[in-house]
Parts: C-alpha cells; sequence; structure tokens
C-alpha cells in the first residue's frame, strides 16, 4: 500500500472505521525489508488509528462504486420480491414497497450515474451465467 491510498478496515469495530480511510503511514521494521509492520489510516472524521497489514484492504472510489451498485441491486431484488408478496397480502403494502423501489431506482440514477434495469434482478442462472462469468 502506498501514502495517501484509499482502504477499509477488513473488520471495523467502531463506527468512523466503516469509513473509507487514507493510507497516512506505513511502518517497516527495518529498512532492508519491503515487510510491513502496520498502517496508520486517517478517516474523514479525522480520528487516525494504525493497522496490522491483514486488517485492510487496498480500495479506492471505484471499488465503493461497484459495492453501492451491488448493494443498491440486491436491495432493488429483495423490495421486488417483498412487493410480489405484499400485493396479495395488502395492497396498500404493495403500493408502498413500489415506491421505495422508484426511490432506489431514482436514486441509483441520479447519484450513482447507474440504469438499473428490473429485467436484469434476477440472478444469472444456466447460460447466463456463464456469460456473466466471462464479462467479469
Amino acid at each position: 500500500m502506498n501514502l495517501n491510498a484509499g482502504a477499509r478496515v477488513r473488520q471495523p469495530r467502531e463506527a468512523f472505521e466503516h469509513r473509507l480511510g487514507i493510507v497516512a503511514d506505513v511502518t517497516y521494521p527495518n529498512p532492508q525489508t519491503t515487510y510491513i509492520s502496520s498502517i496508520r489510516l486517517r478517516f474523514p472524521t479525522g480520528e487516525e488509528r494504525s493497522y496490522r497489514p491483514e486488517e485492510v484492504v487496498a480500495c479506492s472510489r471505484t471499488d465503493d462504486h461497484a459495492a453501492l451498485v451491488a448493494a443498491f441491486t440486491d436491495t432493488c431484488r429483495a423490495l421486488r420480491t417483498a412487493c410480489r408478496i405484499a400485493h396479495d397480502y395488502d395492497e396498500r403494502l404493495s403500493g408502498d414497497i413500489l415506491s421505495l423501489l422508484l426511490t432506489v431506482f431514482s436514486v441509483a440514477a441520479t447519484r450513482l450515474g447507474v440504469c438499473l434495469d428490473p429485467a436484469h434482478l434476477d440472478p444469472p442462472t444456466g447460460s447466463d451465467a456463464s456469460i456473466e462469468e466471462d464479462r467479469q
């Protein structure tokens, strides 16, 4: 990891550790080695903490964007399923869930620049799965 690179704590214990940190310092046990003994992260809150190298993972804003798109996609899948179930249970509840689903689509489009296509919310299966694996 390099100075000023982005990083995340693998298992955050404090609320600020969920944020993207910036590498503020890299400590080596001696100048002749490339082994890192600790990494100091500075968080947007101003907090700084040192971690062992295995406790952090390099992370960029692009990585965060991809994680957010995946989370929004999963959210849309869950809301769509809930809406279908609620349709027979309580029509007004189904309408409220549909409103949430449309809000999530809107936020993804305006804040992330991603148009989540409802037709592509189903996880890939069969031959579609191999096509999806080829894309990655």
